[in-house]
């Protein structure tokens, strides 16, 4: 797997019927190794490890009703309410990340109502701040830090 824009951090790997897996953390299983798993272990590690959000808090992979279509969401961060807070949409490092990506993060947000959004491909990161007065999308330079 190639190099990513995250620290770097250990990861658990084992191999089965001839194809890699990775260790997730909240999941405490071995998926199998995409390269799109490759971006999202990252990013959990970069959310759990550097930007202190509690693994409790953590989804990975669940269920999301949009409209009449079942939808998962790659990474959501919860407060202690179960409300989402962080809603995060990963894409294999080969994926631009293109008004499309963000117009499928916004559908899922819909439902969601996150106060932030975060988008990547393990290259780029894009973080927003939702302003759901106004009804736009504030970028930041940078996701804050847990509070």
């Amino acid at each position: 797997m190639i190099q990513l824009n995250f620290p770097k951090y250990e990861f658990r790997f084992k191999s089965r019927e001839n194809k890699a897996l990775i260790f997730d953390i909240i999941r405490k299983k071995y998926v199998v190794l995409t390269p799109e798993e490759w971006v999202r272990q990252h990013c959990l590690h970069f959310l759990l490890k550097s930007k202190k959000y509690p693994s409790g808090l953590a989804l990975v992979e669940r269920r999301l009703k949009v409209g009449d279509l079942d939808k998962r969401m790659d990474i959501a961060i919860c407060n202690r309410a179960g409300k989402i807070e962080l809603l995060v949409e990963c894409k294999a490092p080969e994926i631009n990340l293109d008004q499309k990506v963000f117009d499928q993060i916004a559908r899922y947000n819909w439902e969601a109502r996150a106060d932030f959004l975060m988008v990547t491909n393990g290259l780029q990161h894009y973080y927003c701040r939702m302003d759901y007065e106004k009804q736009e999308y504030i970028f930041l330079p940078d996701l804050p830090d847990y509070k």
